[in-house]
């Protein structure tokens, strides 16, 4: 069956590469913002699905991924900054905090109209941080387009004490341990 990565995300094309496996890369139209209430773990995990259908509708005898990253700490949402500004205010908040990154992954079998979704939070516990840090970091980096202000796949990681999760792959913005494992449920051969 034919792969197809619901995002544009060049974080997500590049680690969905990893799997060695070939796949077509298509833009979901949907609306990223939450429902009134809605915790921040299924926020992620509806719009991992709402991706995936987004893009299905277009592929069929397909393979959809869809997945979506929301980070938070207690009812704080950190999206993606946009702005330098907003990426200091972001850091500046999260600062000695653990902030969870609720990452979402959804794989929907056009032919079957099976749908597989999986919730993979990572903790990560910031070191305290001084305004000066942070704007160096902001500055050198550029986290203008993740979730959270930090990329710990690059300098990022020096901002953190600390992170815990069951999968490295689902804080980068797509887990595959658990992609690995719903492509194997739908008879992908994944060494």
């Amino acid at each position: 069956m034919k792969l197809v990565l619901a995002s544009t995300s060049s974080y997500r094309r590049l680690l969905l590469e990893r799997l060695q496996y070939p796949f077509e890369v298509a833009r979901p139209d949907t609306d990223e913002a939450p429902l009134p209430g809605e915790h921040p773990a299924a926020t992620a995990e509806r719009l991992a699905v709402e991706k995936a259908r987004a893009v299905a509708e277009h592929h069929p005898d397909a393979l959809v991924i869809g997945s979506d990253q929301v980070a938070y700490l207690g009812d704080t949402i950190f999206g993606k900054p946009g702005t330098e500004a907003r990426a200091i205010e972001q850091l500046t908040r999260m600062s000695g905090q653990t902030v969870i990154f609720h990452t979402a992954l959804a794989v929907i079998n056009t032919r079957s109209g099976r749908v597989h979704c999986e919730g993979v939070p990572t903790e990560v516990r910031f070191r305290e941080l001084s305004d000066a840090e942070i704007r160096r970091y902001v500055d050198k980096e550029k986290p203008l387009d993740c979730a959270g202000s930090a990329k710990s796949e690059g300098l990022g990681i020096s901002l953190l004490d600390a992170l815990s999760g069951d999968d490295p792959t689902a804080l980068i913005g797509l887990p595959l341990i658990a992609l690995s494992r719903m492509l194997r449920a739908e008879g992908i051969d994944l060494p």
